[in-house]
């Protein structure tokens, strides 16, 4: 039985409701052949919000405001799936034996090969991929607040500290991460 090292890279993306494109939303939505009702219902939803303010004993008069996705409402997490479902295509890769899952801000790929520094040069590539789809989607990856950690039943075998470059940019392995923030 040959020996596999996990590897797991968690990405972190900017203000991930702020940064949605309506049309591309919509794009997004259309190709993933939901009914047109639903997209009219999509559409509807996106546009007219209003707010009023009241600080103290002032209220103002209710405005228009432009918002990209509310974070108020539970439709606005369905509704980044769809955003978000071009990503997952471009990252999920069972040939070379990538998993990820992506929840509004938090994007996580999981590897599994027998040798960790492959592990780390086949993230490099999809972290490439994460990188285009964002240029397409309007999302900027937060490089900070990146993450990398190995796991492996017996760690002799590999070295556990082995670092990730993520376009010029070195992302430590660490020994404990948090994942949507648990």
């Amino acid at each position: 039985m040959r020996r596999r090292v996990v590897s797991l890279l968690s990405l972190n993306k900017k203000n991930a409701f702020n940064n949605v494109m309506h049309s591309k939303l919509l794009h997004d939505i259309k190709k993933r052949k939901v009914s047109r009702l639903l997209l009219e219902f999509v559409k509807n939803f996106l546009r007219d919000w209003r707010i009023m303010i009241t600080i103290n004993d002032y209220t103002t008069m209710k405005r228009s405001v432009n918002i990209d996705i509310s974070q108020d409402s539970s439709l606005s997490s369905i509704l980044y799936l769809f955003y978000n479902a071009n990503l997952l295509e471009a990252c999920d890769d069972i040939k070379l034996k990538t998993n990820f899952t992506d929840f509004v801000n938090d994007v996580n790929i999981l590897i599994y090969k027998e040798f960790i520094k492959r592990n780390c040069r086949v993230l490099s590539e999809i972290y490439k991929r994460c990188k285009q789809w964002s240029k397409t989607h309007d999302i900027k990856f937060s490089m900070t607040k990146h993450e990398l950690i190995h796991f492996m039943k017996t760690s002799k075998w590999f070295n556990m500290k082995v670092d990730v470059e993520l376009m010029k940019h070195q992302i430590d392995s660490k020994s404990d991460i948090r994942v949507l923030k648990v």
